[in-house]
């Protein structure tokens, strides 16, 4: 048995009656930039997220970008994030104009750690940009408090935890604003680029959406510099019909990655750990093992597809070398040099499931890997 490591068609077809009447209708009313499946999406994800206000933007990087403009990160301004994130995190805010800073992950969750975001502070920082990682939130509360003490905003990175919680509340409505991909192997994926700033301020939304076309306000045009970025309609259409689904796609979720865990708890190999006080909703399932390149390659022999998210940090890829290290970033290289993510999507089956455990187990307990 072939295992993908995922299957987007499948996530299609339950849902295919519905899509093809949501993508008729925006065909028929010949709106297809910001008209009502646009404002239909971003009223509807807003009021899951819990906040005032969601604005779609053409993608996850874009929201990234508008998010920290709209809460006052300027030129030149540092941002700190995680250093074992994805390049679109970094990219977002150097669109914005600002300086990325890279701090150091917690070895347990792989999310931000406070204390390594304090030793990189200095007078130009301007904002802090935890990454919610592989479907759970950063530890929140510390960070919240750091920025209040030192006057900071923060912009969550939600990327990976659409309908992940902390403390009872949803991604996206915990700090001044949040970025959502809707990338289309997110846990909400449109069929397409295309992302959302969500935030509770009614100032940050009137920048955000002043910002993201063109920084036009009738009737005096253009009133400050902004950009293209708006999420069209048939992608708004997409995302309506599917965030339906999306608290019975994460449940899921969650049940597989119960499977994992119980199948691999007795291994060497390190599982993902869900910490107190947060729902981990599995955008990803991410195992670590110092021997993480023979595990890949038993299980691609088996016919088991695998992906490493990140095989690198941020400062190691030769575009961002220049961001140096102004402190350890020792967790988050050990992480890209060990870390494995096995198939995991609403549509896997228990089967699948089965065979990936069983071959899973096999590598580990492989006498020449050791």
């Amino acid at each position: 048995m072939t295992v993908r490591f995922l299957e987007l068609a499948r996530g299609i077809e339950e849902q295919r009656r519905e899509l093809d009447a949501e993508l008729g209708r925006v065909v028929s009313d010949a709106r297809f930039v910001l008209g009502g499946a646009v404002r239909r999406f971003e009223e509807e994800f807003a009021s899951y997220c819990g906040a005032a206000h969601a604005i779609g933007v053409a993608s996850g990087t874009d929201a990234i970008a508008l998010a920290l403009g709209a809460v006052g990160v300027a030129v030149g301004d540092e941002v700190v994030t995680a250093a074992n994130t994805c390049v679109p995190t970094v990219a977002g805010i150097e669109s914005a104009g600002a300086v990325p800073v890279l701090a150091d992950v917690d070895p347990q969750t792989r999310t931000i750690a406070p204390a390594s975001i304090e030793r990189v502070l200095t007078p130009r920082t301007r904002a802090i940009l935890p990454v919610h990682l592989y479907g759970q939130c950063a530890d929140m509360s510390p960070v919240l408090a750091l920025a209040r003490l030192r006057g900071l905003k923060v912009v969550e990175d939600a990327a990976h935890a659409h309908g992940a919680t902390y403390r009872g509340r949803h991604a996206g409505i915990l700090g001044d604003a949040a970025a959502f991909s809707f990338y289309p192997t997110k846990n909400l994926g449109a069929f397409g680029d295309a992302g959302a700033v969500v935030t509770k301020h009614d100032d940050v939304a009137d920048r955000v959406r002043l910002l993201r076309t063109y920084g036009e306000r009738a009737p005096e045009g253009s009133v400050v510099v902004g950009r293209n970025s708006r999420l069209d309609e048939l992608q708004a259409a997409v995302l309506s019909v599917r965030l339906r689904r999306l608290d019975a796609w994460n449940a899921r979720r969650r049940c597989l990655a119960a499977r994992y865990d119980a199948a691999l708890g007795d291994t060497d190999l390190t599982l993902p750990i869900e910490a107190s006080e947060r729902t981990h909703v599995y955008h990803l399932y991410v195992i670590q093992s110092p021997r993480r390149d023979a595990v890949r390659a038993t299980l691609a022999a088996a016919g088991i597809e695998t992906f490493v998210h990140y095989p690198r940090p941020v400062h190691a890829h030769g575009a961002y070398a220049r961001l140096g290290r102004k402190t350890s970033l020792d967790e988050s290289e050990r992480l890209c040099a060990e870390v494995v993510s096995l198939p995991l999507y609403p549509q896997l089956t228990d089967a699948e499931v089965d065979r990936v455990v069983r071959m899973v187990r096999a590598a580990a307990e492989a006498k020449h890997l050791s």
